[in-house]
């Protein structure tokens, strides 16, 4: 439950702190005195975004800080979202004039997504414009999940749902994928073929292009290699031959003259090198020829790697390699479709049949507590005031669907004889308003929240109506704690614990009211302005305070 709330720099509150009490609080004050802005507040404690335009102070942060007493059974949940658990756990919200939000929980920097989470669990705000909720499918499910305790079915079934349709959307597209690539199958066989029989290799048109440029050269290459070769190994004016000589003229004076040896040291090398040149040139004049025939089978060759290059836009032969590996890939896909699509087939048909048994079990549930959900809701409708109230849980089996295989509507009426039809259509602002309080207060206890806020739930009610109203919340708080935000001095008269909220010097102020000041409050409240005595004595039997 939430026993304390702190507010600093939001709106037109300045500092605010208040405590709560763990039965009925009530919070009452003129209109326009900040009730409302007190539960923006604390909505940011919930989770809901915020908005630095609502700052008092544009300077400063605006800070919002809840304390909360934490039943232990939320101790998985801590841990799941990794927040520390503590009973005493406090719930901190800053926004920085800049806009940035930080949240922490037990001093904890968390995330506003987890505070969601958590904010689901421990407190539950109903207003007046939630009574338009009551049109929403998503909002009735629930409730009737709630009543039947069947939300952890519900949750399976989703699962289960959602992993048939998953299955579904991936047969539908490997369908449509074969189906594509199967009008293609007679191309994609085509280019294959043409692909293997080229007999591709890596680096095959740079090693083609290398030797077509030296066929195409041979007579220039031999040339050269051959007055290379006659300059080096003439039998009568040879380099080697010239050197030859020399050796032997430094040779044979050495003997007088030892700088000759290094000489001719030197010359052998020399001579040693000009014969390697002189034969690698001679073993090139052997293998290069004038091959008119190879050159011809290497141009057509390289045409062919050219036009493939050129047809399916790739820069080199790896590309194209690449590319009939994809072709051959898509053609195994064409060849095993079958076996994947039987087997997609297999898990499909599994997964119907599952989110079928488990729709079929929530369905059941379901219509089990319709009638209960009913008659509770009937019975809390008459104390309020509607005494020929109808209220039916229609359920209508439809196709699967996110929610199971139903339709789930609420049919009304508040006249005797009169057809029920769906609510959200006939019934007036103060019956939906009763018809809300009825649903709330049936299902809270099973929802297991430890806090219910009513901001004004009562609004277009009054007199008999009013009280039966008040007793029903009263009731409730007998089981949890509630916050009721009213203008009714018979619901007023109901709380352990009442807040009046004003305004001050242009401030929201709150302060909790004794017994006189609340005697004074509810006069006010049944008076207005010109409290009269018999106002004093009304309040006084409604707070039985003599």
């Amino acid at each position: 439950m939430l026993t304390r709330l702190s507010i600093e720099n939001y709106a037109i509150i300045e500092q605010l702190d208040v405590e709560f009490d763990s039965r009925l609080n009530i919070i009452t004050g003129e209109t326009g005195a900040g009730k409302s802005i007190m539960l923006g507040a604390l909505a940011l404690l919930l989770g809901n975004r915020s908005d630095s335009s609502l700052f008092k102070d544009a300077t400063h942060n605006c800070v919002v800080e809840g304390e909360w007493q934490i039943n232990a059974s939320l101790r998985p949940l801590f841990d799941e979202l990794d927040i520390p658990f503590e009973e005493q756990t406090i719930i901190r919200r800053i926004i920085t004039p800049a806009g940035k939000s930080r949240v922490f929980v037990n001093d904890m920097p968390t995330t506003v997504g987890d505070l969601r989470l958590l904010s689901e669990r421990l407190i539950d705000v109903h207003s007046q414009h939630q009574n338009l909720i009551l049109s929403s499918e998503d909002f009735r499910q629930e409730a009737l999940d709630s009543m039947a305790e069947s939300v952890q079915l519900a949750t399976e079934y989703r699962t289960a749902y959602q992993s048939y349709r998953a299955t579904e959307q991936a047969l539908s597209e490997l369908n449509a994928s074969i189906e594509q690539i199967r009008s293609e199958e007679e191309w994609l066989r085509h280019q294959c073929d043409e692909l293997s029989a080229a007999n591709l290799r890596d680096g095959e048109i740079e090693e083609l292009e290398a030797e077509q440029q030296q066929l195409a050269n041979a007579d220039s290459i031999n040339e050269a290699l051959g007055v290379l070769h006659e300059a080096l190994d003439n039998d009568l004016n040879g380099t080697l031959l010239m050197l030859k000589e020399r050796r032997l003229a430094l040779s044979r004076i050495e003997s007088f003259f030892p700088a000759a040896t290094e000489l001719r040291e030197r010359l052998d090398s020399i001579a040693i090198e000009l014969k390697d040149i002189d034969a690698t040139a001679a073993s090139y004049l052997q293998r290069i020829d004038d091959n008119p025939q190879r050159l011809e089978e290497i141009d057509n060759r390289l045409d062919m790697l050219y036009s493939l290059c050129r047809k399916h836009r790739c820069e080199d032969i790896a590309a194209l390699r690449q590319l009939h590996a994809k072709y051959e890939q898509q053609l195994s896909t064409i060849e095993h479709s079958n076996e994947r699509q039987q087997q997609l087939e297999e898990e499909l048909r599994v997964a119907r049949q599952q989110a079928m048994q488990l729709a079929s079990a929530l369905h059941a549930q379901r219509a089990k507590v319709a009638p209960q959900l009913e008659s509770e809701v009937v019975a809390i409708l008459r104390s309020v005031g509607i005494v020929d109230a109808q209220f039916c849980v229609d359920i209508e089996e439809v196709p699967l669907r996110e929610t199971g295989a139903d339709r789930i509507s609420f049919l009304f009426s508040a006249n005797k004889g009169a057809a029920v039809r769906p609510i959200e259509r006939i019934a007036s602002g103060g019956e939906l308003s009763r018809v809300m309080l009825a649903l709330k207060a049936t299902l809270a206890k099973r929802m297991e929240l430890p806090t219910i806020i009513f901001d004004e739930i009562d609004t277009g009610i009054s007199g008999r109506t009013a009280s039966a109203v008040g007793d029903i919340i009263a009731e409730l708080a007998q089981s949890m704690q509630v916050i009721d935000i009213t203008h009714l001095p018979q619901v007023a008269s109901k709380g352990n614990r009442h807040l009046l909220v004003y305004k001050s010097e242009g401030t929201v102020q709150i302060k909790a009211l004794d017994d006189k000041e609340r005697i004074t409050e509810i006069a006010a409240m049944l008076s207005g302005d010109n409290i009269t005595d018999a106002a004093i004595d009304q309040a006084r039997n409604l707070l039985n305070i003599h």
